[in-house]
């Protein structure tokens, strides 16, 4: 029997999907990327974006004209807002939140389900040893779904959840009503992850949270602080490297930070240890303080500026990224090119652009969205123009020289591979030998593009 899961959002609904493969496979499913395939079928759904949500309408009709044909159960979890849940209810077998994944054994059996791993037990009951379902292993539903082991996606890239929820309410964003509150995983279990998977070999390690820098806040001084963690992962960067066979090498990425909650500190962290990645995503949003007082981000360009100039001073080789929303509720022209301008001052390596859309729940939901869909279309391809214009001028400054990648795959262009730097910058250069995926190799960069470099390859 085989299950197909399909993630929709962010890098956190990912992480959380490879939590779903393994309660999954521990039943006794087997993974199939192929839909028709597959007896059970389940969405990783995101409603902070509408196009997102669309999606999930689409998916879910076309499985459900199905079910005329062959028996199949459907399921979502994720971030769902309530009045996408009340929608969703009668469309899906099974709903549940990301904490109750422990409980998804239990609600499949409770479904009419027989699982493959109690059709095993059933038959060993038989025909070989006496086995229960209850031997079969399932994860405990009182342990904390960070509790269960992922099943990771990549052999050298891997996302490690240290802190779920929000406490900004941010007046456009949601989820804060689809994952609730703030809460930090202990510090033990993420150091241990990040340990395991070095030993592992993996070579990018991404750690994650809504506003993953105010990591321990919720804990009342008993959890450690955000920088205090970096450092001790930077401290598993540095013993790694002393290995005798030179192959501990690895960068460690975050995403995504508060502007606010982003200190000196964790600055200063960064640049003290190599295995701590040389790239910063900071979210500005708007760069007009009007627009960033109604979204309620609790820093002014002003503020955000001087944590832009720290990271310059601190780690000049340090990459940018940003977060843009264009025609946010009551967003003025001049508001509009308030925000251009801080692109232009802040020199973004690359910067996410979405158009605004009302999210049921949040409070920017209750008033006009009074900026026309082509505005912001117009305004989401000026912004992008000027993007394409920096990343252009910043890659062209890395030809002639040596760069390190890590070659992640192959690449849309025939006969090539493509690696990403340690800011994040994507390289592609010539190769078929498929066996340097996952390792890091040097190139020399020879022409630059928006948003991409080619180089020719040096060697491992």
């Amino acid at each position: 029997m085989k299950y197909c899961l399909v993630p929709f959002g962010c890098q956190m609904n990912i992480s959380d999907s490879e939590r779903i493969r393994s309660v999954l496979e521990s039943l006794g499913y087997e993974r199939t990327t192929v839909e028709e395939e597959a007896e059970i079928l389940g969405i990783v759904a995101c409603s902070v974006r509408q196009k997102a949500i669309d999606k999930v309408y689409t998916r879910i009709h076309k499985w459900n004209t199905w079910k005329a044909e062959r028996s199949l159960t459907t399921f979502i979890s994720g971030c769902v807002l309530s009045a996408d849940r009340e929608k969703f209810v009668d469309r899906f077998d099974l709903m549940f939140t990301i904490n109750e994944l422990p409980k998804l054994g239990e609600m499949i059996r409770h479904h009419g389900l027989v699982t493959p791993a109690s059709l095993r037990a059933a038959e060993n009951a038989i025909h070989g040893p006496a086995v229960t379902v209850d031997d079969v292993p399932t994860p405990d539903p009182r342990k904390d779904y960070w509790k269960i082991a992922p099943h990771y996606s990549s052999s050298f890239q891997a996302y490690i959840p240290i802190q779920n929820g929000c406490n900004k309410f941010c007046t456009f964003c949601a989820v804060p009503y689809t994952r609730g509150r703030e809460v930090s995983r202990p510090s033990k279990e993420i150091l241990a992850e990040v340990q395991r998977l070095v030993n592992a070999g993996y070579k990018s390690l991404t750690l994650l949270g809504q506003n993953v820098n105010s990591y321990g806040l919720d804990r009342n001084g008993s959890e450690m602080s955000f920088p205090a963690l970096l450092r001790e992962i930077g401290q598993i960067g540095w013993k790694s490297t002393q290995r005798r066979d030179g192959g501990g090498r690895f960068w460690v990425y975050f995403t995504s930070p508060h502007p606010k909650d982003m200190t000196d500190e964790a600055i200063d962290v960064i640049a003290e240890y190599d295995c701590l990645a040389k790239q910063i995503h900071l979210p500005i949003q708007s760069g007009d303080d009007k627009v960033l007082l109604r979204m309620k981000r609790n820093y002014s360009v002003d503020e955000y500026r001087k944590t832009v100039e720290k990271i310059r001073s601190t780690i000049p080789e340090a990459t940018l990224f940003t977060d843009i929303i264009v025609g946010f509720t009551g967003e003025t022209a001049e508001q509009f090119e308030n925000t251009r301008a801080a692109m232009r001052e802040f020199q973004y390596n690359m910067a996410y652009i979405a158009m605004y859309s009302p999210r049921p729940g949040a409070a920017s939901a209750r008033w006009d969205d009074d900026v026309p869909h082509e505005e912001k279309r117009r305004r989401l391809h000026e912004l992008s123009g000027e993007l394409q214009e920096m990343s252009l001028a910043c890659n062209q400054c890395f030809i002639g020289t040596e760069q390190t990648i890590l070659v992640v795959g192959t690449d849309r262009k025939d006969g090539y591979l493509s690696g990403k730097t340690e800011g994040r910058l994507i390289v592609r250069f010539a190769s078929t030998d498929e066996s340097l995926i996952g390792r890091f190799i040097t190139v020399r960069i020879e022409a630059a593009a928006p948003l991409s470099m080619e180089g020719s390859f040096i060697g491992v």
